[in-house]
């Protein structure tokens, strides 16, 4: 028997098994190509907005914002950045813009200061970071990154969460910073109207403005994020449902992304995020089936506002019962899409 008679069986089996082995890798590397398009960023700009009170040129404005929030989003994602990197930097032009009620532009509190709430969550690992009544931090969404990653704690509060900010090279500015003339009239309106005649419908149009991020990057991780400059003339150290991880914001891989906007205490007592969570891993319900269910359930309640929810596959849920809401999504595609009032 000559060698090729010998060695061609082992031959062919060696061949064989290179044939698999590419054709596996080549099945591998378009399963990654495919992942690699399946990223999106979902923003809300805030519950409470009514066609009387919203006038052309503040709607353009927020449009515009949330648009540059958006390509800024998309930019982190298409680059192969994370579901986490893309809600931070998102969120960040939304804090920067005097238009929403987070970072520059937030509503004033009694006293016509500012207190401003953010916090961030990680869906793989299920890690999150809060600030809470901070004022002074431009970007409170990047110190909650911050407390989340480079501390043990998940909140950090007032001049505490100040001081960790600036150990970790956070910039401060000054108060007045946040304070736009848009905001000070506003306050001054609400100074002149009893406070004991407040319905859950005038507390959400004092909300107006929460700004909110989530994402699924191309590795399947999913993210959220909430910043907020809380409640129009609120007092007492009043704090909402925006930094309450599980109320304002939750993300957990194996079901959704969550982050909310409107009258944070009924969203706080009806722990929102995590309850949308919750009935997509219990009861197996989808995201949008889960989503109505928890807004049904805080309407029954009496509060008024929305959220923004996002599954691993790119599903997404944006349910309201206000009449309007600011909300933008933008695929890999780079296709965008901005809507206020229901279609």
């Amino acid at each position: 028997m000559n060698f090729i008679q010998t060695h061609l069986p082992v031959a062919w089996r060696i061949l064989h098994a290179s044939l698999w082995i590419v054709i596996v890798s080549g099945m591998a590397t378009s399963r990654a190509a495919d992942s690699a398009t399946n990223f999106i960023l979902v923003l809300h700009g805030g519950a409470g907005v009514w066609r009387n009170e919203l006038t052309p040129e503040r709607e353009r404005e927020s449009r515009e914002t949330m648009r540059a929030a958006l390509t800024v989003g998309h930019g982190v994602l298409r680059t192969n950045g994370t579901s986490l990197d893309a809600v931070e930097a998102a969120l960040r032009v939304l804090e920067d813009s005097p238009v929403f009620n987070a970072g520059k532009g937030s509503v004033l509190t009694s006293e016509g200061t500012v207190e401003m709430d953010a916090s961030i969550m990680d869906g793989a690992e299920k890690r999150a970071g809060a600030v809470a009544s901070v004022k002074r931090i431009k970007n409170p969404i990047t110190a909650a990154r911050a407390v989340m990653e480079k501390s043990p704690h998940v909140m950090m509060v007032g001049e505490g969460a100040e001081a960790f900010a600036k150990e970790h090279g956070i910039k401060l500015v000054s108060p007045s910073y946040f304070i736009t003339p848009f905001r000070k009239e506003q306050w001054e309106r609400a100074k002149q109207k009893p406070s004991d005649r407040r319905t859950a419908e005038a507390e959400v149009r004092d909300a107006i403005g929460t700004v909110g991020a989530v994402a699924l990057d191309a590795r399947g991780n999913l993210a959220a994020g909430t910043s907020t400059g809380g409640m129009l003339n609120k007092k007492f150290g009043r704090v909402g449902d925006s930094p309450i991880i599980g109320a304002g914001t939750y993300a957990n891989n194996a079901t959704c992304a969550v982050s909310a906007t409107g009258h944070g205490e009924y969203f706080i007592r009806s722990v929102v995020a995590h309850d949308v969570s919750a009935l997509m891993e219990y009861k197996g319900m989808s995201v949008r089936a889960a989503s109505d269910e928890v807004i049904r359930k805080v309407g029954e309640l009496g509060g008024k506002g929305g959220f923004i929810a996002l599954d691993g596959q790119g599903n997404v849920a944006m349910p309201f019962n206000t009449e309007g809401m600011f909300r933008g999504i933008i695929r890999a595609n780079g296709e965008i899409s901005i809507t206020v009032f229901p279609e």
